[in-house]
């Protein structure tokens, strides 16, 4: 074992430059963050837009979720994951408790790929 430069033992600190950039990233993105309820109460939106802005994140969300569901890679899961995903899906509908609705969406997908199904 040889002894290596006491340079070897220690963190690499960022430069000035990167810290500076680091601070100006950290202060927009906080920047962005506060204006939006700073925003809110002095625009407005039509009605219409609003119900589009609320209607395209629910399919955000779903797409999201669909996708992660049915795929992995490039690929398709098998019937195992969106079978359990149903599952959870139908209890989170019916206002199950959080971990009732996790639980059950795992063990349904564990006792399906357990019995054979991919």
């Amino acid at each position: 074992m040889t002894a290596g430069r006491a340079s070897d033992a220690l963190p690499m600190l960022p430069t000035l430059p990167t810290l500076l950039a680091m601070l100006a990233l950290a202060a927009g993105t906080f920047l962005l963050r506060l204006s939006g309820p700073a925003l809110r109460a002095r625009i407005g939106f039509p009605e219409r837009a609003e119900k589009l802005l609320e209607v395209s994140a629910v399919l955000l969300l779903a797409a999201l979720a669909a996708t992660s569901a049915l795929t992995e890679g490039h690929a398709f899961t098998g019937p195992a994951r969106p079978l359990g995903v149903l599952v959870g899906g139908v209890l989170a509908w019916r206002r199950a408790p959080f971990l009732v609705v996790v639980l059950a969406a795992a063990g349904t997908a564990a006792l399906l790929r357990a019995a054979g199904v991919p």
